[in-house]
């Protein structure tokens, strides 16, 4: 048997699991329209994505993953609570990498119900554990909803809160931009001297770009009004820090980000949701115990991401990528829904890399 039929066969097999757990298999196309997906995209993707363009379709890209195009098909058609599973190739450039695949297998279970969010987190993750069989792997958990509600709740303009929360994917320029808010570095030094003038329109300075005169005008209005904002709270910078520095079992993980929400009440809900995803893991088997938390795991992945995260990771292969990722993305129904929303949570497999496992044990 070729690799290939090897890999369609292990990914058959995963598949039939999740539907023997009730999802429903469906499809998506191979290839997906442009212009609306690549905004759902972190820059990664964007920047790794394959477009091409069609007189009659217009700009198109080869799919570079499952879960934005199920979640606008359920969207558009689907009846909740649901369960979905599919298989199929994705498509990235390798470009910095290229000893790494440009087209390789998903399997994938995703699960829309607004009934028990954390029992839905601890399904998919109970779920894709039991999937990826006696591999010695190694789990790892976060939850980006924590960091994004310390942000929410920074005693700053609503402005920097959305730069901050843009950026959430981004470590080193949110850090840039969390130093700057908190007047820990001055301003670019061409900027500074940018908005002192009276009318920087009138600077001399060639008029380069796409943006127009007026949106140049807006930006430096903003820029001005943000020069002269109070810096956010040191106290608050130190517990924001504290929250990423966390990095434990789920059990002493929970108890640090109590101590924090102390102090930090606008954490308090999404630790609240953290306890209820650890109660409902445990009822399904899962050894919580032993189970690794990082408060800044999932930053670097998708940017649809906004609730619990986890990963699977080959011990002592740092080549090879994670065997599994998963996680909540209740914000992107509600993109998709055009007003409508229903809290969202799924998880990939790579059948290649479980099977490259399985033959090495």
């Amino acid at each position: 048997m070729s690799d290939k039929a090897l890999v369609r066969a292990r990914a058959a097999d995963i598949r039939a699991q999740f539907e023997n757990a009730g999802a429903q298999a469906v499809e998506t196309s191979v290839l997906q329209p442009a212009e609306a997906l690549l905004d759902l995209y972190g820059e990664d993707i964007r920047a790794r994505a394959y477009v091409t363009s069609d007189t009659l379709l217009g700009e198109q890209m080869l799919r570079p993953d499952f879960t934005v195009p199920v979640v606008q098909m359920h969207m558009a058609h689907g009846a909740e609570p649901a369960r979905y599973t599919y298989s199929g190739e994705v498509f990235r450039r390798q470009e910095e990498d290229t000893t790494r695949a440009n087209e390789y297998t998903q399997v994938g279970y995703e699960v829309f119900d607004r009934e028990n969010p954390a029992a839905a987190d601890a399904e998919v993750f109970s779920l894709v554990k039991s999937a990826l069989g006696n591999v010695p792997l190694r789990a790892a958990t976060g939850d980006i909803g924590l960091l994004m509600a310390a942000v929410r709740g920074l005693a700053t303009t609503s402005e920097r809160k959305a730069a901050l929360l843009r950026h959430v994917w981004r470590p080193r320029r949110f850090r840039m931009l969390l130093d700057r808010f908190a007047g820990r570095v001055d301003l670019p030094e061409g900027r500074a001297a940018l908005l002192e003038q009276d009318d920087p329109m009138q600077s001399g300075i060639p008029f380069i770009g796409l943006r127009t005169p007026a949106e140049v005008v807006q930006r430096i209005e903003t820029l001005r009004a943000d020069s002269v904002a109070k810096p956010i709270p040191a106290v608050q910078v130190d517990l924001l820090e504290a929250l990423l520095n966390v990095r434990e079992t789920l059990p002493f993980a929970l108890e640090q980000l109590r101590d924090i929400a102390v102090d930090l009440p606008a954490i308090t809900e999404a630790v609240f949701c953290l306890r209820d995803r650890i109660d409902e893991m445990s009822k399904l088997g899962v050894d919580v115990d032993t189970l690794e938390f990082e408060a800044s795991f999932g930053r670097t992945n998708m940017e649809y991401y906004d609730g619990f995260v986890f990963g699977f990771y080959a011990e002592g292969r740092a080549d090879l990528p994670a065997v599994a990722t998963g996680g909540r993305y209740d914000a992107l129904t509600r993109v998709l829904g055009q007003g409508n929303e229903i809290p969202a949570v799924g998880a990939v497999i790579r059948p290649e890399i479980l099977l490259q496992l399985e033959g090495s044990k």
